[in-house]
């Protein structure tokens, strides 16, 4: 999840970057109520016809701003081993979530997505392509017989996360590096207990 270096492009791309930046930034500052598309504009220095043109709407704009985080969003670790995929995996949504600038995101994101029913949509989708990147560690760990027959991969992906978000959001413990291990190795063994497998899945 965390983002890496703008992609090279045409006019267009750059300023596309550049208006989803400066979305990032008054995100970051002002979080998702005073988000204003003017502002944007102002920020990437782009006209602000070309801002309403293309995006229409805050929620619009801030749908393709996790579009974008989830283009360039590191891909998935494939190690030959369960334990160090997902802790590769949780590693990364650690590093994410401390990050001063991606962490701030992150909140004002999820705040905006408690309110407006579309930028909970946004949310689901960008959560979505990345359960779907990790979820094949998980599969090949079933082939492997590292893992019952019938686990859930994304299930097992949504646990390894789980408790880094409700740290973040609701308990403000510490978000570290222990913390992302334990919490693979949680989802690790509740996935080798067959937890998140159908009764009988283990052969």
């Amino acid at each position: 999840m965390t983002v890496g270096a703008i992609r090279p492009g045409g006019r267009t791309a750059r300023v596309r970057a550049a208006v989803l930046r400066a979305a990032g930034d008054a995100l970051v500052e002002h979080g998702f109520d005073r988000l204003d598309l003017a502002d944007v504009a102002r920020r990437a220095e782009v006209g602000k016809t070309t801002v309403y043109r293309r995006w229409g709407t805050v929620t619009g704009l801030v749908a393709d701003l996790l579009t974008d985080m989830a283009e360039q969003s590191l891909p998935r670790a494939d190690t030959g081993s369960l334990i160090e995929d997902l802790r590769a995996n949780a590693r990364l949504v650690q590093r994410t979530l401390v990050d001063p600038r991606q962490g701030a995101l992150f909140r004002a994101v999820i705040v905006a997505a408690t309110c407006d029913p579309r930028a909970a949509e946004a949310l689901h989708r960008f959560y979505a392509v990345r359960i779907a990147e990790w979820a094949p560690c998980v599969e090949q760990a079933v082939r492997r017989a590292e893992l019952p027959q019938g686990t859930d991969a994304a299930e097992v992906i949504r646990a390894v996360s789980a408790p880094l978000y409700y740290r973040l959001l609701v308990s403000g413990d510490p978000v570290d590096e222990a913390t992302a291990d334990r919490a693979a190795e949680a989802a690790a063994a509740a996935a080798r207990a067959g937890v998140y497998a159908p009764a009988g899945g283990l052969d």
